[in-house]
């Protein structure tokens, strides 16, 4: 069912408060959600090379248990690994053949973090421990039932939005700033574990950023804090160069307190606080959209690992934030849109319970004027969810 509405509460930019939260690629859940989401890509892409199919695999529970390290000014040693449990379910053989489920995901792991983590030695600085096993009888037989569209795993909904609010694409932008290639360029000393909390008082935006600065380039307290303002400067003037808001302000590493040497630092040997401060688990990084909004509508589902063909915890949760963007860029008088999704296990997955928009319209515009648009546009995706669901197989879409 398809059903097109008003959104009848307000949008989020009209009121007073508004608070937007981004982990980065080093944050200790961050990483558990991108890790578990190569292996999900690496498995389908070894199932599709095999068999031409993607087979039943969950790769959506992990735990990244915190290592410990031994640090001072000018750098340390790792005491003890980091520890990663990968979990859930995949499928071991399919037609008389075996696949190297546990071979391939530890390369796509070792390589995530090879690519991602400057200073993980994924070799020596992480373990990795397998709790994987088939799927139950009646969930793999999902993948060998006829049909082009894989019947829904779960009943589950999603929901998503467009567009980003200034403050949303700030707290964005700025984390994305910070873990850039061209940033750590200039700023080498800086790691990749980086959480930008954003808080909007009407048009004043007040951030907190921590980011650790790495031990093995900072060789004193006074040089910590010299660094730090450097740090702090630039992220000043990118806020600047963005505009937008009354009034920045910017709180870094706030937990900091001159003359307590390396208890009054947040220094790292890795770049991660997984080295051995806090642990990481799937499910409590950035939404689909890669932010964590606080006073918009989310939804319950990991997305990350989930299996892209049947699993609508992944395929609305992307789906979703994906439709709304469209209704908006093509739907003229549409300013705003939520949309949500529903499924019902069993069903093909191109045919959701329930597909709700609920649109905010620009000055003078009424919704019967859009709604048999925004329909078409909804029928449309979903008839081509089969190429989207490969889409996601390839990992072309962000998970968190």
């Amino acid at each position: 069912m398809i059903l097109v509405e008003q959104h009848t509460g307000g949008s989020v930019t009209e009121q007073n408060v508004e608070m937007v939260e981004r982990k980065g690629v080093g944050h200790p859940d961050q990483i558990c959600d991108s890790v578990m989401e190569a292996i999900s890509v690496a498995l389908s892409q070894a199932y599709l090379k095999e068999f031409g199919t993607i087979l039943h695999h969950n790769i959506d529970k992990g735990l990244l248990a915190a290592g410990r390290v031994s640090r001072g000014f000018g750098g340390g040693e790792v005491l003890e690994p980091m520890e990663l449990t990968v979990g859930d379910r995949a499928t071991f053989s399919f037609q008389g053949k075996n696949i190297p489920v546990e071979q391939i995901a530890q390369k796509a792991v070792r390589d995530w973090f090879r690519q991602h983590l400057r200073g993980v030695d994924p070799d020596r600085h992480l373990r990795i421990r397998f709790k994987l096993a088939p799927g139950s009888q009646e969930l793999t037989d999902i993948f060998v039932r006829p049909g082009a569209v894989r019947g829904a795993n779960d009943t589950s909904a999603a929901v998503g939005y467009y567009p980003l609010s200034p403050t949303e694409q700030a707290v964005l932008a700025l984390e994305q700033e910070l873990n850039a290639v061209s940033f750590k360029e200039r700023f080498p000393e800086t790691g990749e574990d980086v959480k930008v909390m954003g808080l909007r008082f009407r048009d004043e935006l007040d951030l907190t950023v921590a980011m650790p600065l790495l031990a093995g380039r900072i060789g004193s307290e006074a040089e910590y804090f010299a660094r730090k303002e450097l740090v702090r400067a630039e992220m000043y003037r990118f806020m600047a160069e963005r505009g937008g808001f009354g009034r920045v302000t910017l709180h870094f590493n706030t937990l900091d307190q001159q003359g307590r040497g390396l208890g009054g630092v947040y220094l790292s040997l890795l770049g991660t606080s997984a080295e051995d401060a806090d642990s990481g688990q799937v499910g409590r990084g950035n939404r689909v959209n890669g932010l964590i909004p606080i006073g918009r509508p989310i939804g319950t589902e990991a997305a990350a690992g989930k299996n892209p063909m049947s699993h609508v915890g992944k395929i609305y949760s992307i789906l979703a934030h994906r439709l709304a963007r469209e209704i908006c860029q093509k739907v003229d008088g549409v300013s705003g849109a939520y949309v949500l999704l529903l499924s019902q296990i069993g069903d093909p997955v191109d045919r959701p319970l329930m597909a709700n928009a609920q649109l905010m319209l620009a000055r003078g515009r009424q919704l019967a004027e859009v709604t048999d648009r925004v329909e078409e546009l909804l029928q449309r995706e979903l008839s081509h969810i089969g190429s989207f669901c490969l889409s996601l197989a390839r990992g072309e879409s962000a998970v968190s």
